[in-house]
């Protein structure tokens, strides 16, 4: 069953009424997001109900904070895929305005929960808030499901071996340093940029490593530099690479983007949708001082490139 999307609360149609949610903002859909996604999943198995999750587009701290840098740690195809390959159902998302957060938590509760979606269970984090002012807390959502008529369910604190929480926060602290074996510890899979080939300066081709480019978007800014990948390409296939991603400060400076060298692979990929997994970080972005040194430089970094990868597990 293909995943539905539902936009807001208001004329939901009945057959998208009655779900077991998870809710959260789930950027990323990490492992602690998982976590909730099965809490709601075990109570839509007994409740006979479809199993799904309530998000935002945008992300909420685009409405609160709209002047932050980019932060966001998937595109919302990625996230919808993620939901899909944990048997998400239906996905209901919420834009914040005016009237959505000046809503208080029992407002909320009564009209989006209850009379928009009709949900018969919630599953939350321990640290969930909502309402105006975030004055809604897991108790007021027990006691408000108590009153309303669904289910609550609290997903406690996951931590990793270390004892430290793992969090969308973490993700984006570990993707800035290049901590990329760290963010995918996190993410359950390694993070990963999505976008539309566009055409660069060429020079790559003329230096024999021909380069996919992508811009970043409104994704976290990873550390620039050069990156071991593996790339999804728009008929499945993937390829494993060397990437840099930064401003190019020996051919030119450029606002920062993701340009991938797939090796042993010479195809136009001109406007298509590729996705790129940042497998693990090689070295920072270097000026070099002629065009030979930089080839010299990236023949280094596929060298390096493949044997990491041929360590890895795809």
């Amino acid at each position: 069953m293909s995943l539905r999307v539902v936009r807001g609360w208001q004329g939901v149609a009945p057959a998208d009424r009655g779900a077991s949610v998870a809710f959260g903002a789930f950027d990323g859909v990490h492992l602690g997001h998982r976590q909730v996604i099965a809490a709601a999943a075990d109570a839509a198995r007994d409740l006979g109900a479809p199993l799904g999750v309530v998000s935002f587009d945008p992300h909420p701290g685009r409405w609160f904070r709209p002047q932050t840098p980019p932060f966001m740690l998937a595109t919302l195809d990625q996230g919808q895929a993620q939901f899909e390959a944990l048997g998400v159902e239906i996905l209901y998302y919420l834009t914040l305005d005016e009237a959505l957060a000046n809503m208080g938590a029992e407002a909320f509760a009564r009209e989006v929960l209850v009379q928009g979606w009709g949900v018969r269970h919630v599953a939350i984090g321990f640290d969930f808030l909502f309402g105006k002012g975030r004055e809604g807390d897991a108790q007021t959502l027990r006691r408000l499901g108590e009153t309303l008529g669904f289910g609550v369910s609290v997903v406690a604190r996951v931590d990793d071996p270390a004892g430290e929480k793992l969090s969308s926060t973490a993700v984006r602290q570990a993707v800035a340093a290049g901590e990329m074996e760290r963010a995918a510890a996190i993410l359950g899979r390694p993070f990963a940029i999505a976008g539309e080939v566009r055409r660069g300066q060429g020079l790559g081709r003329e230096l024999g490593f021909p380069t996919a480019n992508v811009a970043l978007g409104d994704y976290v800014r990873p550390r620039l530099g050069v990156y071991a990948t593996r790339t999804r390409l728009a008929d499945g296939r993937t390829v494993d690479g060397v990437a840099s991603l930064g401003t190019n400060p020996t051919t030119g400076l450029v606002e920062p983007r993701l340009e991938v060298w797939l090796l042993d692979f010479d195809e136009d990929l001109y406007g298509q949708t590729i996705e790129t997994d940042l497998v693990a970080f090689i070295r920072p972005e270097e000026r070099f001082g002629s065009l030979e040194e930089l080839k010299a430089a990236v023949a280094a970094d596929a060298v390096r490139a493949r044997k990491i990868l041929a360590l890895t597990t795809q």
